[in-house]
């Protein structure tokens, strides 16, 4: 099969990840922080080290600000929820996630739309700046549409913040491990991480890096610490670590990240968006495929890539894209606000997603087959 679904989870994990999983399901099987003998204690230091090691890899401040989740929607929860409370108020764009979206309709806060520009970063910086109120207290986007690739100016919109007083929050899943980040030059207050996408983890763990308190929890219970105070602890991670936690997931974590620094993220973003390109120009040659944003240059969108066939759900073409042995996704990636903008509401949009693994020979097979008159026949049939 050839895998082009990388923006849902990475297909093939390295050999490395791999190995540390397997490693601390065989050699570190005990609860890290809540014993004190030997495999407890060697399962602590090993949970630390990934906390250094995450925390120099997006320049944090330290590894005590490094925070193991569940999954990135988990940490935007902690973000939202932990942050924001009647009297608040939160802009965000117009290309967020569900992630995003749900949390602020429960927290039911007022918040303005920002919508972003697929061309000019200027514009989506005025627009941000317009949304700004005297109450407003987070800022929240995306650092890549999930949906086109289209990445966030990260940086502008930190200083931005910055000068007007505002917390500024990013979800990650689409750029950690493709897009170079630090965390205090781009003055990224909390940053939500998916490390099952770009860092090549296993899935089932998250990971928040927070440099600025969160009030608020959303999850309480043991921490291996102060146990005797029915109080959730105030210090950093513990605060917004419940319960036992992911090892074998943070050991991948930890390996997961070795792998992206070996070939460095340059390479990677490269590699990725080349490919990307690839497919991008040879479905522009093809009358009845429909694209949605300008070429995708490094830098300027991640390596993600919407489209359908004209007439067609995007649903129908995935589907006959994986008879013929090509994963994708389609739908609404749960990203309903991306795919107003987009005027894809109706009939979603086929997404593509390149990985390391991934090779320019796969991108021609599955433009020779798209492309083909063949194909287009069962496509139109199967809408008959």
């Amino acid at each position: 099969m050839i895998y082009f679904d990388n923006a849902a989870t990475t297909g093939k994990k390295p050999k490395a990840v791999i190995k540390a999983v397997e490693t601390a399901l065989l050699e570190y099987s005990a609860n890290p922080g809540r014993s004190g003998h030997t495999l407890s204690v060697r399962a602590a230091d090993t949970v630390y080290r990934v906390r250094e090691k995450t925390a120099e890899f997006f320049g944090a401040s330290g590894p005590e600000n490094i925070v193991f989740t569940l999954n990135c929607t988990h940490s935007i929860n902690c973000v939202l929820k932990g942050l924001l409370r009647q009297g608040d108020h939160a802009v965000i764009s117009s290309m967020e996630h569900n992630a995003v979206m749900r949390p602020l309709k429960k927290i039911g806060i007022p918040f303005d739309i920002a919508e972003v520009s697929l061309e000019n970063d200027d514009e989506t910086l005025k627009e941000l700046a317009k949304k700004i109120k005297p109450n407003t207290k987070l800022v929240f986007c995306t650092g890549a549409s999930n949906v086109c690739g289209k990445i966030l100016p990260l940086r502008q919109i930190g200083e931005l913040c910055r000068k007007r007083g505002v917390l500024f929050g990013v979800d990650a899943a689409q750029i950690a491990g493709v897009v170079p980040i630090n965390i205090k030059q781009m003055k990224i207050d909390f940053l939500c991480i998916a490390p099952h996408k770009g860092l090549y983890a296993p899935m089932g763990v998250g990971i928040l890096i927070c440099e600025r308190p969160l009030p608020n929890t959303v999850l309480e219970g043991g921490t291996g610490t102060n146990s005797a105070d029915l109080f959730q602890p105030q210090l950093l991670p513990e605060r917004h670590e419940s319960g036992t936690l992911n090892l074998p997931g943070i050991m991948g974590i930890g390996a997961g990240i070795d792998y992206v620094k070996q070939l460095g993220t340059e390479k990677i973003s490269n590699h990725e968006t080349g490919i990307i390109k690839t497919v991008y120009f040879g479905l522009r040659n093809n009358p009845e495929a429909v694209l949605y944003t300008p070429e995708p240059f490094v830098n300027s969108y991640a390596p993600v890539l919407s489209f359908n066939i004209s007439g067609v759900p995007s649903g129908v073409t995935a589907n006959l894209l994986a008879e013929n042995g090509i994963a994708v996704r389609g739908g609404l990636h749960c990203a309903p606000m991306a795919h107003r903008q987009l005027n894809t509401l109706d009939t979603g949009t086929v997404r593509l997603s390149t990985a390391t693994f991934n090779t320019y020979s796969e991108a021609e097979a599955f433009l020779r087959l798209v492309n083909s008159q063949n194909f287009l026949k069962k496509l139109k049939k199967a809408i008959e």
